[in-house]
């Protein structure tokens, strides 16, 4: 049981049930399930999002640049659909993937063969890519008017109960689950992140790791990047400005490290969750924004709080795992 409890996803589960249990004495039908199959598909990119940035944060680098990349992304698709709306939705997100992935191996190459620091690279190019959206765009929206019908019901679409976007949220959270447990990438990244040095001593390049997770960043920005245009309908130079902040909390009180090498898939999830659920509960219970802004950074501040101690506590297991060895 004392081993079932020093998982940090099992407390944040636990919080999310009290959350969920206190928000229900104000507002009885928030813990209806067909309310929180709605809570999950709206915090569904925020999720997403949060995975893209937790295998930058393993690795002891940060992107500051996704929510420009989701603005840059969405808004090429954007004019791609308005101009020609016979272009499939698969080929559009095809498309989304792959400039996101341009924008983040141009993030990845920086740091990886300019031997930049990351949080230098990602927020020059955060100013870059929300600049060159303005470009592309000549600072014009594109409207729901603009967009087919295909490009914004896809994600709308239901499948077994659920719209295809908590489908898509599913599958994301399936395959990083399977890429960080499963994969010699996977224990590469925790292993950086963990030691950098020793890392190279055990045959792990780790420039060309840091490189492939900030690809892996932009190709989560890209996608992001059709998701949240075609589910605001509204394609701007302002969309998810600043959201880095929110993606970053995510991964804070997820329990992701950003010293590195301490996290997992789970805890990103829940802790994109966590938000997702204080983000839809507060206005319905007539929370003013100043409060809600309170009560989010008071989570952020505890996470953190909670993820020091935590290290301390993990740094003595590992030193006693050794010594054991």
């Amino acid at each position: 049981m004392k081993n079932f409890l020093k998982y940090r996803e099992i407390w944040l589960l636990a919080g999310i049930a009290v959350l969920i249990g206190l928000i229900s004495t104000r507002f009885p039908g928030f813990a209806d399930p067909a309310n929180l199959r709605q809570v999950f598909n709206d915090t569904s990119i925020l999720m997403i999002l949060a995975l893209g940035q937790m295998v930058v944060i393993l690795t002891r680098s940060i992107d500051l640049s996704m929510a420009s990349n989701l603005c840059f992304t969405g808004m090429v698709v954007a004019m791609l659909n308005a101009a020609h709306p016979a272009i499939p939705i698969p080929v559009l997100i095809a498309i989304a993937l792959f400039v996101g992935l341009v924008l983040g191996a141009i993030n990845g190459f920086l740091v990886w063969r300019l031997n930049i620091p990351s949080i230098v690279v990602t927020l020059g190019t955060l100013t870059i890519y929300r600049g060159a959206t303005f470009v592309v765009s000549g600072g014009a929206w594109v409207n729901a008017d603009q967009m087919s019908p295909d490009f914004i019901n896809f994600q709308r679409a239901a499948f077994l109960g659920l719209p295809v976007l908590s489908w898509i949220a599913i599958i994301v959270i399936a395959l990083f689950f399977l890429v960080m447990t499963r994969t010699q990438i996977g224990r590469s990244i925790h292993a950086i992140g963990v030691n950098p040095t020793a890392s190279v001593y055990a045959g792990i390049d780790v420039g060309r790791t840091k490189f492939i997770v900030f690809c892996i960043s932009g190709m989560i920005g890209g996608l992001a990047g059709y998701l949240w245009i075609s589910r605001y309908v509204i394609a701007s130079v302002e969309v998810a400005n600043g959201y880095e902040l929110n993606i970053i909390a995510a991964c804070v009180i997820g329990g992701i490290s950003i010293a590195g090498g301490i996290g997992s898939v789970g805890g990103a999830v829940l802790g994109a969750l966590f938000l997702g659920i204080i983000s839809n509960a507060l206005p319905v219970i007539n929370i003013s924004p100043f409060w809600q802004m309170a009560i989010s950074g008071s989570a952020i501040i505890l996470a953190v709080v909670l993820n020091a101690r935590g290290e301390r506590r993990q740094g003595r297991i590992i030193l006693r795992k050794a010594e054991a060895a």
